[in-house]
């Protein structure tokens, strides 16, 4: 038999804290925007009047990327594998309707003729290895060094 825990903040709290995470600009969005500015590449944010407004849009080249949180587009990592203990139907239905539109945006931006580059927010760990697919999504083969140290972002939420 199975006991239910009940949730350890009172409904107040737990609408404040659910209310405080962002969908822009977050820790790992940061990193990748960083990243690929200190590699040379411009970008728009967010643009509207494409599928799902990716976070990153490479108009020039059609190319755009979206940074995934491995928890709430259910990546298959550690971190996108958790299962939570309260309200587990309720959160496994949310997260599998993320799902569920990222790959009718993916589909949508594919018919309209852009690439897609999904980046984890796992993948923002090494920044290096991003900054080598970033390069070579975008069309630069060779990465030349980048200071690393002015694109980390502290992830310690992780």
């Amino acid at each position: 038999m199975r006991v239910c825990r009940m949730d350890v903040h009172n409904a107040k709290q737990r609408s404040f804290n659910m209310s405080q995470i962002r969908n822009r600009d977050t820790k790992p969005e940061m990193i990748v925007r960083k990243l690929a500015f200190a590699l040379g590449f411009r970008y728009r944010l967010h643009r509207k009047d494409l599928p799902g407004k990716p976070d990153m849009v490479f108009a020039g080249a059609k190319k755009v990327v979206f940074v995934h949180g491995c928890y709430w587009h259910m990546h298959d990592c550690k971190y996108g594998r958790v299962v939570p203990k309260t309200n587990a139907e309720f959160w496994q239905t949310k997260r599998q309707s993320n799902v569920d539109r990222d790959v009718r945006d993916q589909t949508a931006l594919a018919a309209l003729g852009w690439q897609v580059l999904i980046v984890w927010e796992c993948e923002t760990r090494d920044v290096e290895a991003l900054g080598e697919r970033l390069s070579k999504f975008l069309g630069r083969g060779e990465v030349e060094k980048v200071e690393v140290e002015s694109v980390v972002v502290e992830t310690t939420h992780l």
